[in-house]
């Protein structure tokens, strides 16, 4: 039911209470409130409330009005499927309630209106709202200075909403909005900005005749528009690095801009002592004009480039950076948007000369030949303007006076080293001056190479002007250390100019031996050099350096133990990291990075130091010697993160790097693991400790040599997590491989039932990426346990008989991969379970599943199935690769199945050079058009360089095909031409490609050995059926299994031959992997030979049909049975 005004009452009570100090109050008035926010008429009671001019004094109910008001627009202004939303009438009547109420003489209360108003825009304007902008400018004509600042404050919120709108359409109106709404703003913000200077004036003079309320009004009115200004220009207007369009705005905006800032800045001064007000407005306003140039300058480069605009510019900021007054060098935060200026202009890509040439005597110029002209012109007035030696002097004044450290930086540190240590190295390089300056010198080393022969004689000077003896702070040390700083920032260029071998052994490591307390300062830059220069440091150093790294982790200086810790993790992480040189200096390491992390209190410090720690955990090999220490370190430091997300990650993360080094011995910290992985494995877990936390899990199954009892009990919770996310199934399924691996039948007789359930959540309900990463997982688990698992999985069976009687895999590589896997599952229950699977196919439930699903057939299930595998194996032999290779002697070197024999004639008119129709040759080989000629061949080669499955053809039928093809040549044996198959195991891209865009070429089965034997006996086993349709397929059924026969065995890959070679020494070890690889090599399938069961099989079927099996055996191609023959060693 909808509020009313009856109910203000009501609605102003509960604002009332939830405002109140008293919790046995507050809880029920929100509470009370959430239930009534979407209920029709609730935002109009709000706005009631806000505009009640009996209401004014109540400041607190109204600002709690006006924020469960924009809550309620966020939630319920555009109506959605799950809410109604609010009414159009509502909707109106609060739009025209809102621009009726502009002059709110609270602040809080009007930025809020003015951001619910923004939301409101957002969605309604302008189809809903076409004339709020037109509205809003009409009320700003004849308002007072408070309305007038009220509706800057809404506009601005307005245009800030709708520039972030990304549809053409939006970005289109937006544009239509900045043509339209320009040159209004900039003659308001004209009209200020005389008004604030004669202020200002009058300020500076003490007049009486100021008012300063009104004026501080303007001026925050002044502010408001110059950042509407902003918004219209850099997101009104394409950029002209794009459009190549003048944006006549930038060049009429930054010089006048420029010229306030040049104004404002006179006041600085005179301010401080009697205006702080004001300065601060001052202030904030110098630094955001400067901030909107260099948006400007990087939304429109070209416009900017003009040499009235960008020439002003930078003689300024090289100015104020350079030649600074006494006051300005003070405004740290207007020289750090003078130097991000600078560096924003030097690094603009738009202004770099083009490299690229273009043709000769071409009259058409291109759109990147016009940005090569404006780039060349833009270029050569920024090297007028940066002249060598003006570069020079630039450089000289960032070392020697922005790098220093002050009296004030170095008070700051020895209060609080940690601190100074992160807003120093770790901080946003533009919020901080020194930080600024260094990036503004590593751009200019960049980009002027005169620069590094300067950075080596301020060096050399600090050097020698302050020798490592020196003890006492003076700016000779400080010198040196801002000299050093600049050497750490640009090794990969400076390393021309010094050697590093020499400066760390005549510079470096001499600083470290003075021990003076004052040293830090020298030392935390020294750690800096090491870490920055890790690419420059040779075998013959190395060691030195790891020794003075270990020395300034021992040092009492949190900040220099911090840069230390810092550079190490950098040489650890370095590819040529010498763990033979490093090795006997782990005790102290240890010692002193767990250390560290207990004095650190910061969490930025703690993260850093482990992620040292991880890192050097994964790089070394020998981790048992100090495998207590580390327990004991995880352990404190696992109970001193609770409630710490981020740094529980960073520690499972060191841990899973943990369990890995310590391989097969991992059981000597499970007191520690156990524990860690049931407290993060549960459902209470958060969210963002998932991923890591299974990470853990599975290294810890992978490296155990045996299940126990704790790891067994925490399998359940692996439904709890698959319940909550499917994102990481993929390290879900290597986790269930484990269980099954390691726990076996213990394993399945605890936890049956929910491995089934998971099977099932799973199976139907994800990706056919996630489901080939668990087929596998079920093929193992009916290969472990066949009598049991396949009637403890029925429900997961059926989908799997589900899946594969679908239709459609034939263009979907992942479909037609899962359809594989699936069959190849469902064949090896019928091998050994054979009871199971045949009473299955004829279960009503499977039946009502087959037709939930829209799959009926006539046949039998069972029989639909044998389809399904026959189509497998045959489609895997007929996509194999076939070789037609002419000799001088005319040798033919073939290898195809007698179904493709037939098209050998025209084959060979191929090889002639005959005429021949392409879609024809598709059609008899594929069944349908080519859609795309790369499907068959790559460029233009023919199809004899298409290679087939290599086969046996019969001599005289194969004389009877080919035709005047002289086969006498080819290699022979025992009556039948032996091909010659030395291009058998050519990449296959050599031949045939599957075009992922065209649609059209099927995907071929990669089907293994193991499963193309699992079907073939599968379907032998067909044969014993009381079901004469079996002998319909009879041909097929024994064309596929003497393939596999005739086919061998197929031999390790080179990926699981050199595993081999590399576990052979840990292959006597218990684990995971080993167990593994002993359920692949005695996979009964293996061990059932295939010729005894089609013998005996064919056997059966002859007894069991009698007569008619002889008359389907007549039926048989003679080159089919010919390969029956030999298959079955048939005399």
């Amino acid at each position: 039911m909808a509020l009313t005004v009856s109910d203000l009452p009501m609605i102003y009570g509960l604002l009332a209470n939830s405002v109140s100090s008293d919790v046995n109050v507050l809880k029920p008035a929100e509470d009370a409130l959430v239930q009534l926010e979407s209920r029709p008429g609730f935002c109009s009671c709000l706005m009631e409330v806000i505009t009640a001019k009996d209401l004014a004094s109540q400041t607190d109910v109204r600002l709690m009005a006006s924020v469960y008001f924009k809550n309620s627009v966020n939630r319920y202004w555009r109506n959605r499927r799950d809410s109604t939303g609010l009414s159009n009438d509502e909707k109106l009547h609060l739009r025209q309630k809102l621009l009726s109420h502009l002059r709110e003489e609270n602040h809080q209360i009007a930025r809020t209106l003015a951001v619910l108003i923004s939301k409101m825009a957002r969605i309604d304007y302008p189809k809903e709202w076409p004339h709020l902008l037109s509205v809003l400018a009409q009320e700003l004509r004849s308002a007072d200075t408070l309305t007038s600042h009220r509706i800057f404050l809404i506009l601005f919120r307005i245009l800030k909403e709708l520039s972030t709108k990304r549809l053409t359409s939006d970005q289109r109106t937006f544009s239509e909005i900045a043509s339209q709404f320009f040159d209004y703003s900039w003659d308001l913000w004209l009209t200020d900005l005389q008004k604030i200077l004669h202020g200002f004036f009058l300020l500076a003079q003490n007049s009486p005749e100021l008012h300063q309320d009104d004026m501080y009004l303007i001026c925050e009115r002044w502010f408001l528009c110059s950042k509407i200004i902003r918004q219209l220009i850099v997101s009104g207007f394409q950029s002209d690095s794009k459009s190549l369009q003048e944006v006549q705005p930038v060049k009429k905006v930054c010089p006048v801009m420029l010229n306030a800032v040049q104004s404002f800045l006179p006041y600085y001064s005179s301010f401080q002592e009697k205006h702080p007000k004001f300065l601060e407005f001052l202030k904030k306003s110098c630094i955001k004009l400067m901030k909107i140039s260099i948006a400007f300058q990087q939304r429109h480069p070209y416009s900017f480039g003009d040499q009235n605009v960008i020439r002003p510019v930078v003689y300024f900021c090289l100015n104020k950076i350079t030649n600074p007054e006494p006051d300005v060098l003070s405004f740290e935060g207007f020289l750090i948007q003078c130097m991000v200026m600078m560096k924003s202009v030097l690094e603009c890509k738009e202004y770099k000369p083009f490299l690229t040439g273009r043709v000769m005597d071409d009259n058409w110029v291109s759109l990147q030949d016009v940005k090569k002209n404006v780039s060349s012109v833009v270029a050569a007035f920024l090297a007028s303007l940066l002249p060598s030696e003006r570069v020079v002097l630039l450089c000289n004044i960032l070392i020697r006076r922005y790098f220093v450290l002050t009296a004030g930086d170095v008070e700051e540190w020895y209060q609080n080293p940690e601190s100074f240590y992160h807003e120093q190295d770790s901080i946003l390089w533009s919020e901080r001056l020194r930080p600024c300056a260094e990036a503004l010198y590593i751009v200019l080393f960049e980009n002027n190479s005169q620069v590094g022969p300067v950075v080596v004689s301020i060096l050399q000077e600090a050097m020698n002007g302050c020798p490592s003896s020196v003890t006492e702070i003076n700016p000779q040390l400080l010198l040196k250390d801002a000299a050093y700083g600049a050497a750490a920032y640009v090794y990969y260029e400076l390393s021309n100019y010094l050697s590093f071998k020499d400066w760390f052994s005549g510079a470096l490591s001499v600083e470290l031996t003075n021990d003076n307390p004052n040293m830090r300062i020298i030392h935390r830059k020294v750690a800096l050099i090491l870490g920055q220069w890790v690419s420059e440091i040779k075998d013959d150093t190395r060691r030195p350096v790891y020794c003075a790294l270990i020395k300034l982790l021992q040092e009492g200086d949190l900040c220099v133990r911090l840069a230390a810790s810092r550079s190490l993790y950098f040489h650890i992480e370095d590819a040529n990291f010498s763990e033979q040189d490093f090795s006997d200096l782990l005790p102290v390491c240890w010692d002193s990075c767990f250390k560290l992390v207990e004095d650190v209190q910061e969490f930025d410090s703690k993260v850093q130091v482990l992620n040292t720690i991880s890192s050097l955990i994964g790089r070394i090999t020998e981790v048992i010697p100090y495998a207590n220490k580390l327990v004991m370190f995880f352990h404190k430091a696992w109970d001193e993160s609770s409630g710490e997300s981020l740094l529980q990650i960073q520690l499972l993360t060191a841990l899973k790097n943990f369990v890995a080094a310590l391989g097969y011995q991992s059981s000597i910290c499970y007191n520690l693991l156990m524990p860690i992985l049931q407290s993060v494995i549960n459902a209470n877990s958060p969210d963002e400790l998932l991923e890591d936390s299974m990470l853990l899990w599975e290294a810890t199954l992978t490296h155990a040599i045996a299940m126990v009892p704790q790891l067994l009990g925490f399998f359940p919770c692996l439904v709890e997590i698959l319940d909550r996310s499917f994102d990481y199934l993929k390290v879900a399924a290597s986790i269930i491989e484990g269980y099954i691996v390691l726990g076996g039948l213990e394993f399945l007789n605890m936890h049956a039932q929910t491995l089934s359930k998971l099977l099932d959540l799973v199976i139907g309900n994800v990706s056919d990426k996630g489901l080939l990463s668990i087929l596998p997982l079920v093929d193992v688990l009916v290969q472990c346990f066949p009598a049991e698992v396949p009637q403890l999985i029925s429900t997961t069976v059926q989908k799997l008989i589900v899946i594969c009687l679908s239709r459609g895999d034939d263009h979907d590589p992942s479909k037609t991969a899962v359809k594989t896997s699936s069959a190849a599952i469902l064949a090896r229950i019928l091998v050994m379970n054979t009871n199971y699977l045949a009473q299955l196919t004829s279960d009503p439930s499977l039946l009502a599943h087959l037709q939930k699903a829209g799959i009926s057939s006539e046949e039998s299930i069972l029989l639909c199935l044998v389809d399904v595998w026959l189509d497998k194996v045959s489609k895997w032999f007929l996509h194999q690769k076939f070789v037609f290779s002419w000799s001088n002697n005319d040798s033919l070197l073939l290898s195809l199945m007698p179904s493709v024999i037939k098209y050998l004639p025209w084959l060979h008119h191929v090889y002639n050079g005959d005429s021949v129709d392409w879609n024809t040759v598709y059609k008899a080989l594929r069944g349908g058009e080519r859609k795309n000629h790369n499907c068959i061949y790559k460029s233009e080669r023919k199809i004899g360089d298409v290679v087939e499955e290599r086969w046996l053809v019969d001599e005289e039928f194969e004389q009877e095909h080919i035709g005047n093809i002289d086969v006498s040549k080819c290699e022979e044996g025992e009556g039948f031409v032996l091909l010659d198959v030395d291009d058998y195991n050519k990449n296959e891209d050599d031949y045939a490609e599957v075009d992922e865009d065209s649609g059209g070429c099927e995907y071929v089965d990669n089907v293994i050995y193991t499963q193309r034997k699992t079907f073939a006996l599968a379907l032998s086993i067909i044969l014993t059926l009381r079901m004469s349709q079996v002998l319909d397929k009879l041909e097929q059924i024994l064309s596929v299994c003497t393939s596999v026969i005739l086919g061998g065995t197929e031999e390790l890959t080179e990926e699981e031959s050199s595993s081999d070679n590399m576990q052979s020494s840990k292959m006597d070890v218990p684990s995971k992997e080993l167990r593994r690889r002993q359920i692949k090599f005695s996979d009964p399938i293996n061990q059932i030979p295939l010729e005894s069961s089609l013998k005996d099989n064919l056997q059966t079927c002859s007894a069991l049909h009698g007569e008619l099996f002889n008359t389907a055996m007549s039926k048989i191609h003679p080159s089919s049975f010919a390969q029956l023959k030999r298959a079955l060693n048939m005399p």
